[in-house]
């Protein structure tokens, strides 16, 4: 953690260095000692500290300086910094003006010039300042900060991709937080402009895309080649799995996914049937360990960054990127996995990120702090985040249409749900209606008898069903009736498989209706749904890779 900073302003360099001197003798070691001429560069300074999330724990000031008095400086600084001690430095004709500020802008002390010796007349009076501020002081937090609207689609949208990517930051709501609203004041920010992410040097971005705020956070969006042995495209546990052993066995390997690494297993709060862990792990956690593993391998890494089409001119593969990048490549891995199915009921889509949301329990959850929500779906991703959810809201109201969880739900997880008395299981049941105007108020619900109940809710977590994300590939991919993928001997029971497969062998078992193009993971039709048994896939995929590799 960066040390506290004491500033001193003086117009009159001889009498800078000498004060500077003296404050650094005694206080280096604890406090930073920054000193400037000028009151106005110093105000500029002010702002950017603050940007930075620095903390200045005494001002000490001249007070006949040409640009701006001593006074009227530490009015300002106050303004940017109102904790921190305000010392002024005086002559002797100028008492009755100190002592006028000491009412006016609530001045701390003022100290005559000259302060010889430093022992007797400064140090003591410094000393007395800086105690009674580490007494009010709490550190500020120094990394990245969201300021937004709570109930605001943008906000959400971006600490869920700054979540995912795993960057650390503090949300700052402008309706609740006052610091929120000084940084917004002080950098000439409307309230028109939110979300505004303060980046960690101080510079601020306005209503930033994933894109952008990706590249400033230092992600690569750029490929670095104009061909590839293979793409891996979709970042979940068999993607990453698949880049890992790729990377590792020699080829040239890109990865790309739209969001962040580890998929929708990457925002489950605790995985705890995955073997090797016996204490389970996070999603976010078994994505970092992959990534970090792939990258040390040499993979490269694009994100955010979404393919919109894939042309086969055979043996190479262009992958197209909504931007209109062009990437090729000599194989293609397909491991997007699949997104939540779209809850049908009025009220949903008005309220998507204003109380809604499908996943995102993690990033919501702080939120829902002694607040009622409500998870409607019975998978084991639902159930880890009635867990997670758990330990914040005072109640979380699981709905199923079913009549039970254990047609869908892990044994281990049931009974933890069942031993959790704050968690509630309503079962068949389904939501009628989502109430609210600017954010969600209440839920409706249906249930098989025909009972209703309209209960308040702060949040709605949509957890249901599987929706494989294959829309960006051609017709020519062959999919299943779900639009999964079909891989290996399966595709033989196509009807056009003989008029697309123009080779002398068959279809490798991950291999898809195109050579060179593998899938793996819950996008391929027949999958297990199962982090361990994506992972195998995943690293299948490498060794049919090598296969038909050796064949062009």
């Amino acid at each position: 953690m960066s040390l506290a900073i004491i500033f001193s302003i003086d117009d009159d360099p001889q009498v800078l260095r000498a004060i500077t001197r003296d404050l650094k003798s005694k206080y280096r070691s604890e406090y930073r000692v920054l000193s400037t001429t000028s009151a106005r560069e110093a105000l500029d300074s002010l702002l950017e500290l603050k940007n930075q999330g620095e903390t200045v724990a005494l001002f000490l000031s001249d007070n006949r300086m040409p640009e701006m008095m001593g006074v009227d400086f530490l009015e300002k600084a106050r303004g940017i910094f109102p904790l921190a001690k305000r010392v002024l430095l005086t002559a002797y004709s100028d008492t009755e003006a100190a002592i006028k500020a000491i009412n006016e802008v609530q001045l701390d002390y003022y100290l005559l010039k000259p302060w010889d010796p430093p022992t007797e007349k400064l140090y003591p009076v410094i000393d007395d300042l800086l105690e009674e501020w580490e007494q009010i002081y709490v550190p500020d937090y120094k990394g990245l900060k969201v300021i937004g609207y709570q109930f605001s689609p943008k906000s959400h949208q971006l600490k869920d991709f700054l979540s995912g990517n795993l960057f650390p930051f503090k949300w700052m709501d402008i309706q609740t937080n006052e610091e929120a609203q000084s940084l917004l004041s002080l950098n000439n920010i409307e309230n028109s402009q939110l979300p505004a992410v303060f980046l960690e040097d101080g510079e601020f971005l306005l209503q930033p895309s994933a894109e952008k705020l990706g590249a400033a956070l230092g992600l690569n969006t750029q490929a670095s080649s104009d061909l590839y042995d293979t793409v891996i495209i979709g970042a979940g546990p068999s993607g990453l799995a698949a880049a890992v052993y790729a990377a590792s066995e020699g080829l040239k390997t890109l990865l790309i996914d739209k969001r962040a690494p580890g998929g929708q297993a990457g925002t489950s709060s605790r995985i705890e049937n995955y073997l090797g862990f016996p204490n389970g792990l996070s999603g976010a956690e078994l994505a970092r360990r992959a990534i970090t593993q792939a990258t040390r391998f040499g993979t490269e890494f694009l994100s955010p960054k979404e393919v919109s089409a894939v042309e086969f001119n055979d043996p190479y593969k262009t992958i197209i990127l909504t931007t209109g990048e062009q990437i090729n490549a000599k194989s293609i891995v397909v491991t997007t996995g699949v997104n939540y199915r779209q809850l049908e009921a009025p009220g949903i889509e008005k309220l998507l990120g204003a109380g809604i949301y499908y996943g995102a329990a993690n990033t919501e959850a702080s939120f829902c702090t002694d607040k009622s929500v409500m998870i409607v779906g019975g998978g084991n991703s639902a159930g880890q985040a009635a867990m997670y959810l758990s330990q914040y809201a005072s109640e979380v109201v699981i709905l199923i249409r079913k009549k039970g969880l254990e047609e869908s739900m892990s044994s281990y997880l049931i009974e933890q749900i069942n031993n959790t008395p704050n968690i509630k299981l309503w079962t068949e049941g389904e939501v009628k209606e989502v109430i609210g105007e600017e954010k969600l108020e209440k839920i409706s619900v249906v249930f098989k008898n025909g009972e209703s109940r309209e209960v308040e809710a702060a949040a709605l977590f949509i957890f249901i069903g599987a929706k494989a994300v294959t829309e960006w590939l051609p017709e020519s991919v062959v999919k299943d009736k779900r639009n999964y993928v079909i891989t290996g001997v399966d595709l033989k029971h196509y009807p056009q498989f003989k008029k697309i497969w123009k080779l002398p062998r068959d279809p490798y078992l991950l291999e898809t209706s195109i050579p060179g193009v593998f899938s793996g993971g819950d996008v391929r039709s027949g999958a297990m749904n199962r982090v361990a048994s994506a992972v195998g896939e995943g690293a299948m995929t490498i060794s049919m890779v090598h296969k038909y590799l050796a064949e062009i």
